[in-house]
């Protein structure tokens, strides 16, 4: 309980305040962005003594948590995971349960929620405007349904929080400002790496581009510009880390690579720990973020912070988050994807001037800031205690 002093404390009353419940919608955190955000947010805001964290998990997700704080309550779901009982277990079950609860605020980190929740927050995060990359049928219903989901959860719910300001003009469809002033922007976080580290400047030979890999991520540009780059530096070679979502986009990949003849010079790495991806970082010649859509960018942020030489896409948050420490291209042009990154290749100057910004523009973005900034979204739309107390001393 806190305790709040006034002026004189022989006369005032203590006043003690109950924390402030929140539940935690988290089922669909599966993977990537979702993931990394809780794994680093619940921490910092069970240490608020301000604060009683209820987590919602399906059971099969509980692994991607562990080990979670002995400060956060998790409570975790057994149900077939298919879409439509998830669909009904978020939008019945959910909401009831944290009404059964007593909760203050139920936070969805992620574009949609139970849209009969009370005191409903919701993450606007994952960009939509990925339909217009699609061309099968059922990816195309997939961000259809994804996109109708949001809209509706955004206008039902209290609040939003947006991960950049791009992601709030997108994600907000262009509705008036009486609607769209209840949505805040709450940029994401990083680790931060040790100084020590951070100035590594001794560059590996590698170009270095890190997300799980989808069709809205343009590999398939960044490897038609590689092609470009090797007919000149033919020992170079490009690894790709991250895991393969979108399956028959992969597939396409792997036919280009063929084609062109660079098999030799691409390494698909997967998926690996943080230590091993943090000396990637820090070792990278360049690193390559290629994005069509992209709400905010953790990777990008991450090679920031390890101070990494950055070659950018112009489009979505990139500008917005990395700004003057890096270099920009059309990521629809092959030709200006290799001139920019020919042009970090060839200065080592500008590559580490352009590094050792990009590590201090990375200081701005803290995940302890998050919390708290996420925190005074969801205490404002909190109903006001009725368990507050006046104790004479």
């Amino acid at each position: 309980m806190d305790t709040i002093p006034t002026r004189d404390e022989k006369q005032a009353p203590l006043i003690t305040r109950a924390p402030l419940r929140i539940v935690i919608n988290g089922i669909h955190a599966k993977s990537g962005g979702g993931v990394t955000y809780l794994r680093n947010m619940l921490p910092i805001l069970a240490n608020m003594p301000e604060i009683e964290i209820h987590l919602f998990l399906h059971k099969d997700q509980f692994d991607l948590f562990y080990p979670v704080s002995e400060k956060v309550n998790v409570i975790l779901f057994s149900f077939q995971p298919t879409f439509f009982r998830t669909l009904i277990w978020e939008q019945l079950t959910i909401p009831i349960k944290a009404w059964a609860m007593k909760s203050d605020v139920l936070f969805s980190p992620a574009n949609y929620g139970p849209i009969l929740a009370r005191n409903h927050v919701i993450l606007l995060r994952n960009a939509v405007s990925v339909i217009k990359l699609t061309h099968k049928p059922l990816q195309f219903l997939y961000w259809l349904g994804l996109s109708a989901a949001t809209i509706i959860s955004f206008l039902t719910a209290k609040k939003a929080i947006a991960v950049s300001a791009y992601a709030k003009r997108l994600l907000t469809f262009g509705f008036p400002p009486k609607i769209t002033n209840k949505c805040a922007v709450v940029y994401h976080g990083v680790n931060q790496i040790k100084s020590d580290r951070t100035q590594n400047t001794k560059f590996g030979t590698d170009l270095l581009a890190v997300s799980d890999i989808y069709v809205q991520k343009n590999y398939y540009t960044l490897v038609q510009a590689f092609a470009l780059i090797i007919e000149k530096r033919p020992k170079l070679k490009l690894t790709i880390i991250g895991q393969t979502i979108d399956h028959a986009y992969f597939k396409r990949l792997k036919k280009l690579i063929k084609k062109l003849k660079v098999e030799k010079n691409i390494c698909f790495k997967g998926h690996i720990n943080s230590e091993q991806l943090i000396n990637y970082y820090q070792n990278c010649r360049v690193f390559v973020f290629p994005s069509f859509v992209e709400t905010f960018g953790n990777s990008l942020l991450e090679a920031m912070s390890a101070g990494a030489p950055i070659a950018c896409s112009k489009e979505a948050a990139m500008p917005e988050i990395l700004k003057d420490a890096g270099i920009f291209f059309d990521p629809t042009d092959k030709y200006d994807i290799a001139d920019k990154i020919e042009r970090l290749l060839s200065n080592s100057k500008l590559s580490k001037k352009l590094g050792q910004m990009a590590s201090q523009r990375s200081h701005d973005f803290l995940w302890r800031t998050t919390a708290q900034q996420t925190y005074d979204v969801l205490r404002s739309v909190a109903e006001k205690k009725s368990n507050m107390q006046n104790h004479p001393l």
